[in-house]
């Protein structure tokens, strides 16, 4: 594949911008059509459906911040001249033909987009159906960005396949594919895994936890769990389960208050069998697999620990790997906790809403990825390429 200039490639970027600027009222005609389609039986999706003003602008601000970022191929990542005589160049270089299938955000078909083309990737979006207006006339406006600046349009494809045909796809593409990144649920996944034959990133499940340790400032406890929680609900950072130790001072008093204050915001509280001591009145959780799951939406599981390390072994055991967070005041359970928690993001003190590229300092995201191969975390600009081996000689062979 052809690797562009920087400057051609930020040329179609800010081709990109001009575009969503002049087209800013068509896009929400766009959207307004799958708005009006989708049923509202998934109030999270239904949430990450809608195109405003905000949308738009943040679509924008990512394309500026993407074109201001430095271009990540072609570095050098180690340069040596051996006893041999040969000289071996390691540089980042492109995957090649990256696939994303996602649902529901219209704003990943921008962002998705703007960081495979940057890292001179060509991009398979394979969106949802309930998004399909806004992807069409998203990936429309892309295409003029390219054809302003004399580049095919093939580098950005949008795929309007049905499950079978999806299927059909992974199992035999009509193009090499280099990787393929499913951005969603347990389902999704599995689903992607099964039938690819390419590298598979894995991303987007959260079901994250929060553990409120013995020693705690509780009213910033309260703080960051209200935030992690009732925030955005539809976005894979939301906290879903909350682990208290028993040993908090009046932690009874405290187990109810956090309650109270949970269901007064309309969160939906379940509770494991110690806590349901307590919380005599709160559903009881009858089934464990109700651990493994996330919910993305106003529903949470509240269970009492009787130390750090068993929160630990409960985090590791059910969590999707993508964030976990401690609230605590004593340094040593907090190394022990982010050293010993299997999470892309391990936080002290802080809500996991956090785990974003914009928030992390990574800036725009493909996704954020709980695999540990290539990366783990928010897959920025300087993730989305791979590496290459240069090697000079001068009729070298090996005896």
């Amino acid at each position: 594949m052809e690797l562009l200039s920087t400057e051609i490639k930020n040329n179609v970027i800010t081709s990109m911008i001009f575009q969503l600027k002049e087209n800013h009222d068509l896009l929400l005609e766009a959207n307004k059509k799958d708005l009006e389609a989708f049923k509202k039986e998934d109030q999270a999706m239904y949430d990450r459906l809608i195109i405003n003003d905000k949308k738009i602008a943040g679509m924008i601000l990512a394309l500026e911040e993407v074109k201001a970022q430095e271009d990540p191929v072609s570095k050098i990542i180690n340069n040596k001249n051996l006893e041999s005589g040969l000289k071996v160049v390691n540089k980042t270089a492109p995957f090649g033909t990256i696939m994303i299938i996602y649902e529901s955000r219209p704003d990943v078909t921008v962002e998705a987009t703007v960081l495979a083309f940057k890292a001179n990737n060509k991009i398979l979006l394979k969106g949802g159906k309930e998004a399909i207006h806004s992807n069409t006339a998203i990936v429309n406006l892309w295409h003029k960005a390219l054809e302003d600046n004399n580049l095919d349009k093939s580098y950005i494809q949008l795929l309007n396949l049905n499950r079978n045909e999806t299927q059909a796809f992974l199992k035999k593409p009509t193009e090499p594919l280099d990787l393929i990144v499913p951005r969603g649920g347990e389902r999704l996944i599995q689903f992607v895994k099964e039938h690819a034959k390419c590298a598979v990133l894995v991303s987007g499940r959260g079901n994250n936890f929060l553990y409120v340790d013995k020693n705690n400032n509780w009213k910033k406890t309260i703080q960051v769990i209200l935030n992690a929680k009732t925030d955005k609900i539809s976005a894979c950072n939301a906290l879903d389960k909350i682990l208290i130790d028993k040993n908090i001072p009046d932690y009874q008093v405290k187990l109810k208050e956090l309650t109270s204050i949970l269901k007064d915001s309309g969160v939906h509280v379940l509770v494991d069998e110690k806590a349901k001591k307590v919380l005599a009145e709160e559903p009881l959780i009858e089934d464990s697999s109700i651990w493994y799951q996330e919910f993305l939406e106003m529903k949470c599981c509240i269970g009492l620990v009787d130390s750090v390390p068993q929160a630990i072994r409960k985090i590791n055991k059910y969590s999707g790997g993508h964030s976990a967070s401690i609230m605590t005041t004593d340094d040593t359970s907090a190394k022990l906790f982010m050293e010993q928690v299997d999470c892309a993001a391990v936080y002290l003190n802080a809500s996991t809403r956090f785990t974003d590229g914009g928030q992390m300092g990574v800036g725009a995201e493909l996704a954020i990825s709980t695999d540990k191969l290539h990366h783990r975390g928010p897959l920025g600009l300087k993730e989305l390429v791979t590496n290459k081996y240069y090697v000079f000689g001068e009729g070298h062979v090996r005896s």
